[in-house]
């Protein structure tokens, strides 16, 4: 079975869990923040799971709906367990929200070789992107790292790609196929 960790389980990469269960893999998921209640209006957390870690409120819902059985690490990504959290994985999928983080992850999976699906989205809701790491260039600009999920608003287009980032994944295992899509609130466009 092939093995496959989300690093960073908020608006986007709790969206792609939801979404990629279906695919024939093992998931560990990594995040070392709590779900607050702004959180609850874009991410796939519930009230219920306010106040606990992202990936235990993450891990309790996939289990008590779907019945899929997560890997949950709560710890924060950084170079010096890097190697132990993303190491012997098949597939990462970056749904990070910061350069740093980001870096922390490109660095790992291109000495390691190991396939990296990146989802970026703007925190405007203008922009989404579904990037292998070959193409992904990593943004520092302002606002980076800004919040997506303050108010529900752009729910849609962070479900719409989480589900262009799933899709790519599932094709990845299932084909060793890469595609990768640009996304805005009108449609996307496969690259």
């Amino acid at each position: 079975m092939k093995k496959v960790v989300i690093v960073g389980v908020g608006a986007l990469g709790s969206h792609v869990l939801q979404f990629a269960r279906n695919i024939d893999a093992s998931f560990r998921i990594i995040d070392f923040d709590r779900v607050e209640q702004k959180n609850v209006a874009s991410q796939f957390h519930g009230k219920p799971s306010v106040s606990t870690l992202k990936v235990a409120g993450l891990k309790q819902s996939m289990q008590f709906l779907f019945g899929l059985k997560v890997e949950t690490i709560s710890n924060k990504l950084v170079e010096n367990n890097v190697e132990r959290l993303l190491g012997g994985q098949d597939l990462v999928l970056d749904c990070l929200d910061n350069g740093t983080a980001r870096r922390v992850v490109q660095n790992f999976i291109r000495r390691a070789s190991i396939p990296c699906l990146h989802g970026a989205l703007d925190a405007n809701g203008s922009f989404g992107c579904v990037t292998w790491d070959e193409h992904f260039v990593i943004d520092d600009e302002p606002g980076q790292g800004a919040a997506t999920c303050e108010d529900g608003e752009h729910l849609p287009f962070i479900a719409t790609s989480a589900a262009f980032l799933a899709r790519a994944a599932q094709e990845f295992l299932k084909t060793g196929r890469k595609i990768g899509f640009l996304v805005n609130p009108g449609g996307a466009i496969r690259t």
